[in-house]
């Protein structure tokens, strides 16, 4: 298996919009700057991370450029259904002027 994160693997970046994608980018790049920070002054106790987390930051910018040039295709958004109205005056006229019509066809 690929270093990195497990919510990061390259089949689930496909399913990201560009929206999120550039918001885990924001987010793996604070992460790779308090880890260099943690390097620097003697804490860091995972030094595997560092790692994982510059190749999190790579598989977002790839899948991020080949969105750009074609080769990937960007998700379709996803649409929520409309909520169900309660029903209303409006709505129970419609079901009355059927049931009129009903009527005058019998």
């Amino acid at each position: 298996m690929a270093i990195g994160s497990k919510e990061l693997r390259p089949t689930e970046l496909d399913t990201f919009e560009n929206e999120r994608l550039a918001d885990e980018l924001k987010k793996a790049k604070e992460e790779l700057f308090n880890l260099r920070f943690q390097s620097a002054t003697g804490q860091l106790e995972s030094h595997g991370r560092l790692r994982a987390v510059k190749r999190d930051i790579a598989r977002i910018y790839t899948v991020l450029r080949e969105r750009e040039l074609g080769i990937r295709a960007t998700p379709a958004p996803v649409e929520t259904a409309p909520k169900a109205k309660k029903s209303t005056k409006k709505a129970d006229k419609p079901a009355e002027s059927t049931a009129a019509e009903t009527a005058e066809e019998n």
